[in-house]
């Protein structure tokens, strides 16, 4: 049967899509062009058209898989509702067991980073952009006279920290901490960075 023929946008999602794959199977170090190709019946250099570098396939297969979960950041966090209840919310789905991306994938895709500068500039961009989108609520939310916040970037700054370093935690030692009490946890940042208390939290409407 003959190949089906696919446009230029296509080609590059389908690629993309088994790139993400190769590297949560294989590590950042690991997978190769060859293993793409291979996977998806297609030659080496077909890849390589497409993307150049292998440094530069890897960069952009970690920003594909992202878009999804940056729409859905936002869709959260721009729903209705009060601010805090939008903001629990996405806290909670992007915790680490929540539904958001893969932080097995993200985790290599931090320390591949150290080295490689392209990859870097990918990942602090897409890290800058959770960020604006947190911190904009806490603003909104502070507008509202809901939240006693008056630096809402910095709170942002720490509480993606948190949940990054959570997620370290929990995807390396797995069985150490419970869902429950990183949960918890979580909750608590909220109520110490929103200056409000944790019933009001968890009442959000």
């Amino acid at each position: 049967m003959a190949r089906v023929r696919l446009s230029v946008e296509e080609r590059r999602a389908e690629i993309l899509r088994v790139a993400v794959e190769q590297i949560g199977a294989r590590g950042v170090g690991n997978v190769r062009i060859a293993d793409v190709a291979q996977e998806l019946g297609v030659s080496s250099s077909l890849v390589l058209y497409h993307f150049s570098t292998k440094e530069l396939l890897v960069a952009e297969a970690f920003a594909h898989a992202a878009r999804g979960d940056l729409a859905r950041l936002r869709e959260l966090l721009g729903g209705r509702g009060s601010a805090a209840r939008r903001l629990r919310a996405a806290v909670r789905w992007y915790a680490p067991t929540g539904q958001a991306k893969g932080w097995r994938l993200w985790i290599e895709g931090w320390a591949a980073a150290l080295r490689e500068p392209v990859l870097r500039d990918v990942t602090h961009d897409l890290d800058r952009q959770w960020k604006a989108a947190i911190a904009e609520v806490i603003t909104e939310g502070v507008a509202a006279g809901e939240f006693r916040c008056e630096r809402p970037e910095d709170a942002a700054w720490r509480l993606t920290a948190l949940l990054d370093g959570l997620a370290v935690q929990m995807t390396s030692y797995a069985g150490r901490l419970s869902r429950t009490t990183m949960l918890e946890w979580v909750d608590e940042a909220l109520v110490r960075e929103l200056g409000i208390d944790r019933e009001r939290l968890r009442s959000a409407r």
